[in-house]
């Protein structure tokens, strides 16, 4: 294939329906020639005159019949199951994706989730909306709880995986984790275990957190299984893909009070339809796919963007976050 186009002949595009990539990217005062896509008729307008793409959620297979040019997408996620890696290999079009970039805020979501499930915020926020003052319970198994001696489980010791586990500890927790490779482990858990011990985890467990990305050793990870091998008064809290939960068996483990409870951050199918019986359910906390949200995200994408451009121009193959 042809040399990479140098920076005054490049043209980027960003496609996303919220994020303003464009505009931030205007910021920095490159001078290399950029516009916005906001929808996926726009995108497929506007790819076949595009070197480089910077997108996620809109990204279809068909426009690679639309992208003569294309030879470098930026994925503005950390996912990308989406992309066909095959057909771009072929086609000599890298990819790398945004992992890291908002570590911080899912690890920060997903330590909130916890606690809005062990200081029942969400119900507080239910009462306060019927005017409701609740007394104080009799029960204790019915009441509000600390974190301080609960053992966490963590599916995936990455970037997300190793800051949520040291928020974890900060909190007086237990932390077990889960990695492929185990070996050469040295982050904040108090224990470590490869994939094929997970099962064996789950009745310790007093909260599972999946922080996985989505593979075939991850799909549906979750199952009837897994849930009847988990504690009654356990937790479930996901803010990785919907595709690690089977959701009709997290829907029956929540209705029978299988589990505690659960807080869901990604679903299959979103936004999540107005029929889904997921609303209807008290001990389910749902947050609209925005565990990853940070008002940085933008320029922290921007910034393996630009690292890998440089590279580019530099004819230096490798890249940050290459998938391929």
């Amino acid at each position: 294939m042809d040399r990479f186009p140098d920076k005054n002949e490049l043209r980027i595009l960003f496609s996303h329906a919220a994020y303003q990539m464009a505009h931030c990217f205007s910021l920095r005062g490159t001078e290399v020639s950029h516009s916005q896509a906001w929808s996926t008729e726009d995108t497929q307008t506007q790819l076949p005159t595009a070197d480089v793409l910077v997108i996620s959620g809109f990204w279809q297979d068909e426009y690679l019949d639309h992208a003569n040019r294309l030879r470098y997408i930026q994925s503005i996620g950390a996912g990308y199951d989406q992309f066909p890696l095959d057909a771009l290999k072929a086609r000599s079009i890298s990819l790398a994706n945004a992992t890291g970039v908002n570590a911080d805020a899912v690890s920060q979501h997903a330590m909130g989730l916890i606690l809005a499930l062990y200081r029942q915020l969400h119900t507080g926020r239910d009462n306060q909306k019927q005017k409701i003052w609740r007394g104080m319970i009799s029960d204790i198994s019915m009441r509000e709880d600390d974190l301080c001696g609960h053992t966490v489980l963590i599916v995936g010791l990455g970037a997300i995986g190793n800051r949520l586990a040291a928020l974890s500890k900060a909190f007086g927790m237990t932390v077990v984790g889960v990695k492929r490779n185990i070996d050469d482990y040295s982050g904040p858990a108090d224990e470590v275990v490869p994939p094929e011990c997970f099962p064996d985890q789950l009745a310790r467990a007093d909260v599972v957190v999946l922080c996985c990305p989505l593979t075939d050793q991850t799909r549906e990870l979750m199952n009837d299984r897994t849930f009847r091998a988990m504690k009654q008064s356990a937790y479930l809290v996901n803010v990785a893909r919907g595709g690690c939960v089977n959701e009709p068996a997290l829907l029956s483990a929540l209705h029978h009070d299988s589990i505690a409870g659960a807080a869901i951050d990604h679903f299959n199918d979103e936004p999540l339809l107005v029929s889904s019986p997921f609303w209807a359910l008290d001990n389910l906390i749902i947050t609209p796919h925005t565990g990853g949200e940070t008002r940085k995200y933008e320029e922290n994408v921007i910034d393996i963007l630009w690292e890998n451009l440089g590279r580019l121009w530099d004819n230096d193959p490798t890249l940050i976050n290459q998938i391929v």
